[in-house]
């Protein structure tokens, strides 16, 4: 405990290594894509790091099916999946921020640094 502290309180005494190490994570964020099919490949979503949705896919053989609730479950199914692996790549990049500053693996949480899609 005394040590996780003594690295807190190291950090904020650097707060400017902090903030250049935050302002690196906030532009990776955007680079950062998942993406994520559903019912077979009918529907792919594609996100950022941001949790932003950039793509929905929908396929030929799908809108052939001409079934709508099939099709809005297929996206939801899809855009959750994508959401939880961007969330996935997030955290590691926390992580490996987190390494960079000397704080101590799992400090930040489960979900990574606060704040940033968690």
């Amino acid at each position: 405990m005394f040590k996780e502290f003594g690295s807190m309180l190291s950090l904020l005494k650097n707060q400017g290594k902090l903030q250049e190490e935050i302002q690196k994570l906030q532009a990776q964020i955007g680079n950062i894509t998942a993406e994520a099919s559903a019912g077979a490949g009918y529907v792919t979503v594609k996100v950022n790091g941001r949790m932003e949705v950039l793509s929905v896919r929908i396929s030929e053989d799908a809108m052939k099916l001409n079934d709508r609730e099939m099709l809005e479950d297929l996206i939801a199914a899809a855009t959750n999946q994508a959401l939880a692996k961007a969330r996935q790549q997030l955290a590691a990049e926390s992580e490996k921020m987190a390494a960079n500053m000397g704080i101590p693996p799992g400090m930040l949480g489960a979900g990574g640094f606060p704040g940033f899609g968690g």
